[in-house]
């Protein structure tokens, strides 16, 4: 899987232009903790690469960047989780999930 990295605010914007060509998926990853590391293997096993074409995915390392995580939470609307798998559409945010809920079938169904 080929992550964009999101560290800085002023990705913000770039991906919510980035999601008027194609759904962006932002998973928000603690580091810290097993279930996210779980839930973060699972989708990876089951990611093709041809998804790319579908989804722009972004990874953020909420501990490292927790006021991104907290803007990400204020910018589109969603309660900060962790592990948390947003899609982002126009602009906006169209799938929440968080913990064992993060289903890669649910994310790849968001892409069309």
């Amino acid at each position: 899987m080929n992550w964009n990295t999101l560290t800085s605010p002023e990705q913000i914007e770039e991906i919510k232009k980035l999601s008027e060509q194609k759904p962006v998926l932002i998973f928000k990853h603690s580091t810290r903790c097993s279930i996210s590391s779980m839930s973060l293997d699972r989708l990876l096993r089951k990611w093709q690469d041809s998804d790319g074409d579908k989804l722009e995915p972004f990874y953020l390392d909420l501990i490292a960047y927790r006021d991104i995580s907290d803007l990400v939470a204020r910018e589109f609307g969603v309660f900060h989780q962790s592990p948390q798998a947003i899609i982002i559409k126009n602009g906006e945010a169209i799938y929440d999930s968080s913990h064992f809920n993060i289903s890669y079938q649910d994310i790849l169904s968001q892409s069309s």
